[in-house]
């Protein structure tokens, strides 16, 4: 029940971060909901939550590796290469077709990871487990 949980927080996340960053670059920098399921409306909310799931199995298995591989360069930035990493997760996830999840370039991917990052946190705050 936690990983539908941590989904679920994740698309509310990509939503926000969607809408921040594509009023920020004013084009359409990332967007959501290219991908036909067969459900006709629904399609692009399943294809957000998916993006979620994704997003969340990433940030799980990859991410602690890469980070791993890149602790000296993490060390010698004081931390903000955790950003970088953020967004190259990000730009991963865009780049699995199934989803119909894009994002165009690496700006809008770092934006768009920092506003994830914070919005995930706010809301695994203040929503329950």
């Amino acid at each position: 029940m936690r990983i539908i949980w941590r989904a679920i927080i994740n698309a509310i996340a990509i939503f926000i971060a969607a809408y921040v960053v594509n009023s920020v670059l004013g084009n359409e920098s990332i967007s959501w909901g290219h991908a036909s399921y067969g459900f006709a409306d629904a399609d692009k909310w399943i294809s957000l939550v998916l993006t979620g799931l994704v997003l969340g199995i990433i940030n799980a298995f990859v991410r602690p590796i890469i980070e791993l591989v890149s602790a000296p360069i993490t060390c010698l930035t004081l931390g903000l290469f955790h950003f970088v990493i953020s967004a190259l997760m990000l730009l991963l996830v865009a780049a699995i077709p199934f989803l119909g999840f894009q994002v165009s370039g690496i700006v809008a991917a770092f934006l768009g990871a920092i506003v994830i990052a914070i919005v995930g946190t706010l809301l695994s705050w203040i929503l329950p487990d």
